[in-house]
């Protein structure tokens, strides 16, 4: 199996939504997410990780602030709060849900 950010952009491009799901295999779930002007996510019941395909901006994740730009991995455990911010015209990231429903217990 293989996504790349082209293929998944132009069939993102060909639907409604900003995200679209691509991929499925047990608790696995990868979708393509392309807000445009405004991020309006909700909390998750699942965890999550969003790993950036292009452009920069701001992350809130809880009550922590932080850039991010293309490459970088960032993890959002379930319903935790969350958006991106002050994003440029060009972002785009994957967006990868796994385990059970409520999250699955840290090791912190």
């Amino acid at each position: 199996m293989k996504l790349s950010p082209k293929d998944a952009l132009a069939k993102l491009d060909q639907h409604e939504a900003p995200f679209l799901h691509l991929f499925k295999h047990g608790t696995l779930s990868v979708e393509i997410y392309k807000p445009e002007g405004m991020d309006k996510q909700q909390p998750h019941s699942r965890d999550e990780i969003y790993v950036i395909i292009s452009g920069y901006g701001e992350f809130i994740n809880g009550k922590v602030k932080t850039t991010f730009s293309a490459g970088d991995f960032l993890f959002v455990p379930a319903r935790t709060k969350h958006r991106f911010e002050n994003f440029s015209e060009d972002f785009s990231t994957w967006v990868i849900f796994y385990g059970p429903e409520g999250g699955e217990e840290s090791e912190d």
